[in-house]
C-alpha cells in the first residue's frame, strides 16, 4: 500500500486493487485509527454490495444462458445433443419399482390410514362427551346444533376412512400374493 497526496493535499491510501481511499472523512477531519486499518465502513459496505451484485449477475447469466452472437454454433450443437438424448430417454423407459418396495410402501400407507382412523374414532368419542356436556350439564342448546354438525361430519369421515382401509388392505393382500 502506498500513501499519495491528492490535489487538495490530503493523504490518500492506494489499496492492492488500485482503488484510492482518502484518509480523511467527508468532514475533512482525520479518520479514526480503526478506519486507517480497515477502511471507511461506507466504502467497505459499497464494495461488498458491488461484489454481491457481480456474483448475482454471473449466477443469473449462467442459469438463463442468454444467447450471445458469437456462440450461436455452440447453442445449435447443444440443442442437437439435447434432442438426441431426449430420443434415447424415450426409448429407455425408467424401470417400475420392484414389487417388494411397492408392497413396503403400501404397508406404510395402510399404517398411516389406520392411524387416521384411530384418531377419527377418538375425535368422535370426544365430540360425544362434549355434546353431552353442552346439552345436559350446561343447557346451551344453541351450541348443540354446531356440535351435532361436527359430530356428523366426523362420523361421515370415519365411515369413509374405514371403507378406504378395507379396500387398501385388499390391495396390499393382492400385492403380497403376487410376490
Amino acid at each position: 500500500m502506498w500513501l499519495v497526496l491528492n490535489r487538495t493535499g490530503s493523504k490518500m491510501r492506494t489499496l492492492r486493487s488500485g482503488i484510492l481511499i482518502s484518509l480523511r472523512d467527508t468532514t475533512e477531519e482525520p479518520l479514526k485509527p480503526v478506519y486507517k486499518l480497515m477502511g471507511d465502513p461506507r466504502n467497505v459496505a459499497h464494495a461488498k454490495k458491488v461484489t454481491q451484485e457481480k456474483q448475482h449477475k454471473t449466477k443469473h447469466s449462467q442459469t438463463t444462458r442468454a444467447p450471445q452472437p458469437g456462440k450461436k454454433a455452440q447453442i445449435e450443437k447443444s440443442a442437437a445433443t439435447e434432442q438426441s438424448t431426449a430420443s434415447k430417454s424415450e426409448a429407455q423407459k425408467p424401470p417400475q419399482p420392484s414389487d417388494s418396495s411397492k408392497l413396503e410402501k403400501s404397508h406404510a400407507v395402510l399404517s398411516n390410514l389406520k392411524d387416521l382412523e384411530f384418531h377419527s374414532r377418538a375425535n368422535i368419542e370426544k365430540l360425544a362427551e362434549l355434546s353431552l356436556t353442552i346439552e345436559e350439564e350446561l343447557k346451551q342448546r344453541a351450541f348443540a346444533e354446531g356440535i351435532g354438525a361436527v359430530y356428523a361430519a366426523q362420523d361421515a369421515f370415519q365411515s369413509k376412512i374405514l371403507k378406504l382401509i378395507e379396500d387398501y388392505e385388499a390391495e396390499c393382500a393382492r400385492l403380497s400374493g403376487s410376490t
